[in-house]
C-alpha cells in the first residue's frame, strides 16, 4: 500500500487543520491507520490510531480531546482533525498502515506515507 499525507501547514495557535491520508495499492479497509508526529530532537510518536472498521480508536494523551481521527474506506483516505493547535504540535506529521488492526501499537505499523508539516505559532 502506498500513502501519501496532505493539509499541513502553518497555523496560529488555537487554530485547526485537517489532515488527509490517500491510500493507493491494496484498499485501506484491509488495514488499521494511525497517525504519528515527530518534532525536532524527539521520537517519532503514535498519536492516532483508528481500526479497519472505524469502530476502535486510540488518542495519545496529548491529543485527547483536540484530535479526532477518522476513515472513509471508500475513498481510502484517512482524516486528521486537529483543533486547538498549540505550539507543542508543531511536527513533521506520518500517516501509517498496519496489517495487523493494533491501532494502539505503534510497533505494528508497516508501511508509511511521507510527511507533512505543521507549524504551530504562538
Amino acid at each position: 500500500v502506498q500513502l501519501q499525507a496532505s493539509g499541513g501547514g502553518l497555523v496560529q495557535a488555537g487554530g485547526s487543520l485537517r489532515l488527509s491520508c490517500a491510500a493507493s495499492g491494496r484498499t485501506s479497509g484491509s488495514y488499521a491507520m494511525g497517525w504519528f508526529r515527530q518534532a525536532p530532537g524527539k521520537e517519532r510518536e503514535l498519536i492516532a490510531g483508528i481500526s479497519r472498521s472505524g469502530g476502535s480508536t486510540y488518542y495519545a494523551d496529548s491529543v485527547k480531546g483536540r484530535f479526532t481521527i477518522s476513515r472513509d474506506n471508500a475513498k481510502k483516505t484517512v482524516y486528521l482533525q486537529m483543533n486547538t493547535l498549540k505550539p507543542e504540535d508543531t511536527a513533521v506529521y506520518y500517516c501509517a498502515a498496519d496489517r495487523n488492526n493494533h491501532p494502539y501499537d505503534p510497533q505494528e505499523y508497516d508501511y508509511w506515507g511521507q510527511g507533512t508539516q505543521v507549524t504551530v505559532s504562538s
